[in-house]
């Protein structure tokens, strides 16, 4: 593998499939215990609500490393802070591989769960080696990765548990990020810190205070977090209709419907390419209609797989889009403060996700398929609105039309609202 940057600064093609695999490895820790909760409780001897507390376990311990770590990158050397997040990773699993009660397997489950957030350490550090006109292309290759992962993990885990046990796909993840800290070791360059002289508390108090100095954040954080929400109503709900007439599917079957998704997260390089042209507001506008627009088609899907494949796919493609070129945005408006504002988005975005999910168990109580239908196209009409509502307020600053041409630039932009919400939108 050859890591050496292309002439103008640019990521070699190996680091960067590098940098998108060990995203990818990070984010699906999180999610291979899923379909495999039931294994876990008969083995380790809890009921199934006991079992279920892993998920809210990896849900929490991520809340927190987006919050307390991933702001660290602005103030300590980037490469060891991603190296040593993997290598936590790593021996986190480790304790999960090897725990002997749920109480142990909870605390592993957590930890791992808190330093996985490395590889929301990676992507910020991409779009600081990457050249400014290629910034959304890098950024799109290393989120594919990232949903690949997210995507592929229960597929992943139900085929490593049956030829092992559950315990297999934790020794796997554990070995494989092993391998991940040492090749960012290797092959990442050094990337000193950008946050002067701050605190560990002042770091934080600056990650708060971004919402307050970059309304351009606010903006995005917003239909970031109600994309996400969409996004996750339709994948928390889809097992619920799939089980049961008329698809009747079994739990494997359904494992494998993730792989729809993929074809979503593949276009995201796409997005990535379009934003690089200038083209990055149309790319957010397209995407948050898409979003909408995919639900008609996902409702129809009760009753007709072709339709529900088709909604799936595009739902998928736009949120990959929204996703992308708001962090196209955003990494472009404060280059030495870019880790505190992805975890300000990313916090935002797993908040939303949460809210979705949560929102979606009552109302497929009440409402079946068609009240998650219409749960999933408000939240998807909301990111039309605050993509709307964000063009007029930034044509107003600017004095003129609601187009601005994004900044690629990587000369810090000031924290003025007007400024921000043009140079950078």
């Amino acid at each position: 593998m050859t890591t050496r940057p292309r002439t103008g600064g640019g990521l070699s093609h190996g680091l960067l499939l590098l940098m998108s695999v060990a995203t990818g490895l990070a984010v699906a820790g999180n999610y291979f215990a899923q379909p495999l909760l039931d294994l876990i409780g008969r083995e380790l001897g809890v009921g199934p609500s006991a079992a279920a507390l892993v998920v809210t376990a990896a849900q929490g311990g991520y809340a927190l490393g987006l919050v307390l770590l991933v702001p660290l990158g602005d103030l300590v050397e980037r490469r060891r802070l991603a190296v040593s997040l993997y290598a936590a990773t790593a021996v986190f699993l480790l304790v999960s591989a090897t725990a002997a009660n749920g109480t142990v397997l909870l605390a592993g489950t957590a930890l791992t769960a808190l330093t996985s957030v490395g590889a929301q350490v990676v992507v910020p550090f991409a779009a600081t080696l990457a050249d400014p006109a290629e910034r959304g292309r890098v950024v799109g290759t290393v989120m594919t990765g990232l949903m690949l992962g997210l995507l592929l993990a229960r597929t992943a885990s139900g085929a490593l548990s049956e030829l092992g046990g559950w315990r297999t796909v934790y020794w796997v993840n554990a070995a494989l990020m092993a391998l991940m800290a040492v090749s960012l070791r290797v092959f990442l360059p050094r990337l000193g810190e950008d946050g002067g002289h701050l605190s560990y508390v002042g770091l934080l108090r600056s990650t708060v205070a971004m919402f307050r100095h970059e309304p351009l954040l606010r903006w995005r954080a917003g239909i970031g977090a109600l994309s996400l929400a969409s996004f996750s109503v339709l994948w928390t709900a889809l097992t619920f209709l799939l089980v049961r007439s008329p698809y009747g599917w079994s739990e494997s079957a359904v494992g494998l419907f993730g792989l729809a998704g993929v074809a979503g997260a593949l276009t995201a390089t796409v997005a990535g390419r379009l934003a690089d042209r200038g083209r990055v507001q149309l790319v957010t506008g397209a995407g948050t209609v898409l979003l909408l627009a995919s639900w008609p088609a996902i409702a129809a899907g009760a009753h007709s797989l072709l339709w529900l494949l088709a909604g799936v796919i595009v739902l998928d493609l736009a949120h990959q889009a929204v996703l992308n070129s708001s962090q196209n945005v955003l990494y472009a408006i404060r280059p030495e403060a870019r880790n505190r504002i992805n975890s300000a988005f990313m916090t935002s975005l797993f908040l939303g996700g949460t809210v979705g999910s949560a929102l979606t168990s009552v109302v497929w109580v009440h409402g079946g398929w068609t009240g998650v239908c219409v749960l999933g196209a408000t939240l998807s009409a909301g990111t039309v609105v605050l993509w709307a509502l964000e063009r007029v307020t930034a044509g107003r600053a600017a004095g003129g039309s609601p187009e601005s041409p994004v900044h690629h630039g990587d000369a810090p932009a000031p924290a003025t609202s007007a400024t921000s919400a043009t140079s950078a939108g």
